[in-house]
């Protein structure tokens, strides 16, 4: 079986085709064997999150500081570029940190389309060697980039470029987790691989990209709590998109694997 690298050469070369119809059906019936589990876990830590965020800020203004006059002050002030500079690494670093977490939806979505057992801690299985360099890297690299120039053009008044910056960039890069976790490669290798996929077929792409975020945000509109559950259909759309264009490499021998993680 070809690896994931050859894979990607031969979609550089040949391109693929992507059947929307089944892709779809796939991902919906995966999002419903973890929909249920998935909501109780982002009700859970979206709590404990919130938590920490709110002592963070108690901490460093003072809890008398904690209002709603204040998050509006924070929301309207303009920063200096020293400031800027230390938003967007400190986005950046936050948002790498969180990777291997959301990774951890992939692993219960992959488990669920298997019958495998998954649990709580399934959600942590990407904060341990190999995945959680490489998916900090990886993350860091798209999110300094992204957030670098959607503040850069917010600066000098070009307000709406900014987040479709930002969006495109996601785009071109919504293969990169899963190509780690499942296709084993370094963080740079996924980031150029999965502009290659989507740069191949930017349309039908962009379709999955576009439904799962649709699919991800039904649950707001319908009701504000609904988010819980519908937010992993994007997860689910993410797994059958990239199981519909790769195949997966054979299990390796335990030895042969290690060895090869650590030459990265």
């Amino acid at each position: 079986m070809k690896s994931t690298l050859d894979q990607i050469e031969d979609i550089k070369n040949n391109g693929y085709t992507l059947d929307f119809s089944a892709v779809f059906n796939h991902a919906f019936e995966n999002f419903k064997k973890i929909s249920l589990y998935s909501a109780l876990i982002i009700l859970v830590f979206s709590f404990v999150f919130g938590i920490a965020i709110v002592g963070i800020i108690a901490a460093v203004y003072g809890a008398e500081s904690i209002s709603k006059e204040f998050f509006e002050s924070l929301e309207n002030q303009k920063l200096s570029y020293a400031q800027m500079l230390i938003s967007t690494v400190g986005v950046s670093f936050v948002t790498a940190l969180l990777a291997p977490f959301g990774a951890g939806f992939l692993k219960m979505a992959d488990c669920a389309d298997k019958d495998e057992e998954f649990n709580v801690s399934t959600i942590f299985t990407y904060y341990k060697a190999p995945y959680f360099a490489q998916l900090f890297t990886a993350t860091l690299i798209i999110a300094a980039v992204s957030t670098a120039i959607s503040n850069a053009l917010e600066t000098i008044g070009f307000i709406f470029f900014g987040p479709a910056i930002s969006a495109c960039i996601n785009f071109f890069t919504y293969l990169s987790i899963p190509l780690i976790i499942f296709g084993n490669l370094k963080a740079i290798d996924a980031i150029k691989s999965s502009i290659i996929v989507v740069a191949r077929n930017p349309i039908m792409i962009f379709l999955v990209f576009l439904i799962g975020f649709i699919g991800s945000a039904v649950g707001f509109f319908a009701c504000c709590v609904g988010i819980l559950f519908t937010l992993v259909f994007n997860t689910s759309m993410t797994y059958a998109t990239y199981f519909a264009i790769f195949t997966v490499e054979e299990k390796e021998d335990s030895i042969d694997s290690i060895g090869r993680w650590d030459d990265m």
